[in-house]
């Protein structure tokens, strides 16, 4: 059965009422599990602005879907999806064992994606076979062999240093004359909370101030 995109938590709650309210509480941590692995090395790779993609191999046949299973895409990313993933090249990549990769749809008329490219296009940030997550040495060979681009790594540190760079003003690595949506970090060695799901978070550069100075963002 293909896997629906876990949502990805922020680091931290929100204010729920008052003049606060949606903003977040700092240090007031979104599980504890978080709070418990904020200093261990995580993985961050750039978070893009597009749409979530699901690529689905059954071990026979390609499917296509969004986040979930309601989800809709726009045409044209479609058309490109299958010029990208023909069953013929996830049969040799795959066999008859089943895999999910997760992606992002982006590009003009996703989103803001006309800041990343002028066309549709594809970038794959997440595989899953069976109940396992591969690490991300092994997506970007995969991509590599698929012929397909990958999210960039931008850092490797503790949750409060991925903070950091997004307040900084991290640039996106596909236009550097714009200001990145944020990153998106999992723990080096994959580890889980105790519901079993994989510990995974967001820093999205809209949710904290960016200390680069506002011409320096124009330049």
């Amino acid at each position: 059965m293909p896997h629906e995109y876990p949502k990805i938590p922020g680091p931290f709650r929100r204010y729920t009422e008052g003049p606060n309210r949606n903003q977040l509480i700092e240090n007031y941590w979104t599980s504890p599990e978080l709070q418990a692995c904020a200093m261990l090395e995580w993985v961050w790779t750039e978070k893009v602005d597009g749409t979530n993609v699901r690529i689905m191999w059954d071990g026979h046949a390609v499917t296509f879907g969004g986040r979930t299973d309601r989800a809709q895409m726009p045409v044209k990313l479609l058309e490109r999806l299958a010029e990208l993933f023909p069953e013929e090249l996830l049969e040799q990549a795959f066999a008859d064992q089943p895999v999910t990769l997760h992606g992002e749809g982006y590009g003009a008329g996703i989103q803001r994606g006309g800041l990343y490219r002028p066309s549709v296009d594809f970038v794959l940030f997440d595989v899953r076979i069976g109940r396992w997550w591969l690490d991300r040495a092994a997506v970007n060979t995969l991509a590599s062999s698929l012929g397909i681009d990958c999210v960039p790594v931008v850092h490797e540190g503790p949750i409060h240093e991925a903070i950091d760079i997004v307040c900084d003003g991290l640039r996106s690595a596909w236009n550097l004359k714009y200001i990145a949506e944020g990153l998106v970090g999992v723990t080096r060695c994959g580890l889980c909370a105790r519901t079993g799901e994989r510990l995974i978070v967001k820093i999205k550069a809209c949710d904290f101030p960016i200390r680069t100075k506002p011409h320096a963002l124009a330049a």
